[in-house]
């Protein structure tokens, strides 16, 4: 959960709690909960300490201190003590508290890195930075979440720990998306280079290595180099190949050797050992020869260290092509704003960089432009495509007073619009920031990879070493101990683990992006695919959340609907009230031409009189009527208030003339949400303050079997958490502000994108299109993701799990085939291209 979630679910608690004195009408007890920073600790027992010095506080209710977050979290009454009292009572047990609202998070590109290990390493290395209190690093986006407090360390000191732990940094929001664009572009064609360089001197590294050795082959081998007749030609001269190659691959001995020395070895440190093995066990083979050892000759492993480094260098470059399309989606995003706008001055059209606008400009948008910043329009039509925000392909009609958003695009007309959001305010900012943040988050089932990871190259060496020792002491000999030590080294690498979980995170999120799903994080897809429960608030969610009017009922033979219908809005032009504007509104669809109102009077919880064309008109309920002695109503309202709609009586001069129903009519996919979500296996339940006949009339309308009636605002998230004891995992889905306390209380919280910032910021996922079949969407998107995590996991798990014993030499034991070093390197390629296109294959996702 977000800072800003809390913060809004505390507000909206506080809300709640008010709402609950009200009811009660007697005042309960009311704790604020804050989370500090501490600094000072050492062990557990200072952690102990801080508890019990603060517990006994005046004031304060709990106190929980967790040692390896070095986070205070106390629950106090803001009548009896303060954060300085608290502040005061951690000094007097010998330690220092900071707020954590102190605390600031940077975002950091990290280049460098590997394989998983890379990550865990840099990870550990940050939180060992004094006044960093977390640090999550996410290999496949190659992006580091660093929060610390400024007060203790400052982001030069940060950067160095970065620097220090042998990769380097630059921070995210300085490095435009075009540079950094850019930078990964430098980084793929400097690995292609490299691979180029590498095997143009491979290829002929194993036709010399390699033809003589096979029999029956009779390659053509120049005589001066022929292992036989020259072996010391023969050995140098495949010296001379493999040399460029490993100064092609200088990277993995520079970082390799550089993490090994600081006890923190990575992949690179495996491929740097196995191939100094190999090319060094090979240089004394040459001095042997060289001596006079002919022998030598047929013991020489410098194309293993050639063919390591050239396949290697092919499965980085093909690893890092698959990463860029997994972050195809941010990109496309980010060039959906238009670099200029047309501003309004004086009358001139002055055509500026989209940096210069302010909020207040007035901005012109031409047919075939895009919208430069978030704003409202002020004057002419246009037929909008606002695809890029929500999905949905069908163009919207814009007019004066409607919202219009940067980077969608005018269709056709011209549109004057004023200046509102700009920068990294506008929705599209917005949108990225949080896919960003989504594509860098953690999944609580990466957690597994991670532990393994941490472990996996320290055991991997070890696990070479005691190969090498056991097959000298079976007297297997020392070059036959080499070869399976290499391929130990090299088929273990940790990258499919590492790659697993971020890369199937970073390609959901930007599907459900493309779809308007924004999704906060892994943490949310990976509980989404639990849900089994999904409870829809009504109004805006289940309902259009605006009044329509449905039914219109003659009770005088002397009139039609149409002049019903111009009676009864002529009357209702002055009301505020949401049924009277759904009459005005049903008379302007029609095209029908009002009545000047003479008098008008507002009778509360009863309904409204007015004075139209000479006649003296009533609308409202039947408690007016009866107090204006308006008899002959007949029973057709009764049908009406059945099925949820509700009947407002109209009387001309004492006498009803008609009846007209309003309705929150149902949204038109309510009914499919419902459906799809049914098939999938979960149960829908509707959350509303309507009274029970109402609610139930337009949840068996949309086919919701379990209804929840008369909830007071303050008691949604009581209901939420009830469902929750019950054993079920509940998705809410809501848009109101009263909606926020039962998003946060939810294991998972929907907002409709139609919805209040406070109902967007307590959910996790948001819907763009403000469309209850997303909702289907969202958990199918989840169960797809967690899918392919476990698809990935599964594999790279397997890839090692069987790998290194068959490397070892555990076939060749019972008489199979031994793996050769080079076949090692490409199989350990392979299971990382494998586990990134695995994942790629969520871009198929289909939200229908």
């Amino acid at each position: 959960m977000s800072l800003n979630k809390k913060a809004y679910k505390r507000l909206l608690q506080i809300i709640s709690f008010h709402l609950r004195i009200i009811k009660a009408g007697t005042p309960e007890k009311e704790y604020m909960e804050k989370t500090f920073a501490v600094a000072g600790m050492s062990c557990a027992g200072c952690a102990a300490r801080v508890e019990k010095t603060v517990a006994k506080t005046e004031g304060v209710n709990k106190a929980y201190v967790n040692f390896a977050a070095e986070k205070l979290t106390v629950e106090f009454d803001e009548n009896m003590t303060s954060a300085e009292a608290i502040k005061e009572a951690v000094a007097r047990a010998g330690y220092e508290l900071i707020e954590s609202s102190s605390e600031k998070t940077v975002h950091l590109s990290i280049s460098g890195m590997s394989c998983s290990a890379c990550a865990i390493s840099l990870e550990k290395a940050l939180l060992k930075v004094k006044g960093v209190t977390g640090a999550s690093v996410n290999l496949a986006a190659e992006k580091a979440a660093v929060t610390y407090n400024p007060r203790l360390t400052k982001l030069p000191l940060i950067k160095a720990a970065v620097d220090a732990a042998g990769f380097s940094a630059v921070e995210a929001k300085t490095e435009e998306a075009g540079r950094a664009d850019i930078r990964k572009q430098k980084e793929i064609r400097a690995l292609w280079i490299k691979f180029i360089i590498s095997a143009a001197f491979a290829l002929p590294l194993l036709y010399f290595a390699m033809a003589p050795m096979i029999p029956g082959l009779n390659a053509p081998v120049p005589r001066s180099v022929d292992p036989m007749a020259n072996p010391l030609n023969y050995a140098v001269l495949q010296l001379a190949l493999t040399l460029p190659i490993l100064a092609a691959g200088y990277k993995f001995f520079t970082v390799g050797y550089k993490l090994l020395f600081k006890l923190r070895p990575n992949m690179d440190s495996l491929i740097a050992l196995g191939t100094t093995a190999a090319a060094g066990y090979s240089i004394y083979q040459l001095i042997a020869i060289a001596l006079g050892a002919h022998g030598g000759a047929h013991r020489l492993y410098f194309e293993s260290a050639g063919a390591i480094i050239t396949l290697i260098l092919l499965g980085k470059s093909l690893e890092a092509l698959s990463k860029g399309r997994a972050g195809e989606a941010i990109k496309k995003l980010m060039g959906l704003a238009p670099k200029t706008a047309v501003i309004l001055k004086d009358g001139a059209e002055l055509a500026v960089s989209i940096d210069e606008v302010e909020p207040g400009d007035i901005l012109l948008v031409k047919p075939g432009e895009k919208f430069a910043v978030d704003g409202v329009a002020i004057e002419g039509f246009a037929s909008v495509d606002e695809s890029m925000m929500t999905g949905e392909s069908m163009p919207i009609e814009k007019k004066a007073g409607d919202k219009v958003f940067a980077a969608s695009l005018n269709l056709n007309g011209l549109l004057k619009y004023k200046a509102e959001k700009v920068g990294g305010d506008t929705a599209l900012a917005q949108i990225i920031k949080l896919v960003e943040e989504a594509q860098g988050s953690k999944a609580p089932i990466a957690k597994l990879a991670d532990v393994v990871s941490g472990w996996f190259v320290p055991a991997v060496l070890g696990i070479a070493l005691i190969a090498f020792a056991g097959w000298m002491i079976g007297g297997a000999g020392a070059s036959f101990a080499v070869q399976v030590m290499i391929s130990v080294l090299v088929i273990a690498c940790p990258c499919a683990l590492g790659l697993a979980t971020p890369t199937a995170i970073m390609v959901a999120t930007g599907v459900g992006a493309k779809f308007g799903i924004l999704i906060k994080g892994g943490e949310a897809l990976e509980t989404t695919h639990k849900i089994d429960t999904v409870v829809f608030d009504k109004t805006g969610t289940i309902t259009e959340g605006k009044p329509q009017v449905t039914d219109i009922t003659l009770l005088d033979e002397n009139l039609n609907e149409d002049e019903l219908l111009t009676l009864a809005a002529s009357a209702e032009k002055g009301s505020e009230h949401p049924l009277g504007a759904a009459i005005v509104r049903a008379a302007k669809e029609r095209g029908l031409a009002l009545f000047e109102t003479e008098a008008f009077e507002a009778r509360a919880g009863l309904g409204i009189s007015a004075e139209i064309a000479g006649k003296k008109i009533l609308i409202g309920n039947q408690k007016l009527m009866r107090q204006f002695g308006v008899d002959g109503l007949g029973d057709a309202a009764v049908a009406f208030a059945a099925s949820g709609k509700t009947p407002m009586y109209v009387a001309a001069d004492g006498r009803p003339v008609g009846i007209i129903a309003v309705a929150d009519v149902i949204k038109p996919t309510s009914s499919l949400a419902v459906a799809e979500l049914k098939r999938m296996g979960i149960e829908s339940v509707m959350l509303t303050g309507d009274n029970k006949a109402a609610a139930e009339a337009i949840a068996k309308e949309a086919g919701i079997e379990h209804v929840l009636a008369e909830v007071l605002p303050g008691e949604k998230a009581q209901k939420v958490k009830e469902l929750k004891e019950q054993g079920k995992k509940v998705a809410m889905v809501g848009d109101g502000i009263n909606d926020a306390p039962a998003l946060a209380e939810a294991d998972i919280g929907i907002a409709i994108g139609s919805g209040t910032d406070v109902a967007m910021e307590s959910a996790d996922i948001v819907l763009m299109r403000s469309d209850p079949a997303d909702v289907a969407a969202a958990i199918r998107l989840g169960r797809s993701t967690i899918r392919n995590i476990k698809q990935n996991l599964f594999w790279a798990f397997g890839y090692n799990t069987a790998g290194i014993p068959i490397a070892a030499g555990l076939l060749y034991l019972f008489g199979g085939p031994l793996l050769e070093p080079a076949f090692a390197a490409a199989a350990m390629s392979i299971s990382s291209i494998s586990v990134v296109l695995n994942a790629l294959r969520l871009k198929r996702f289909k939200r229908n």
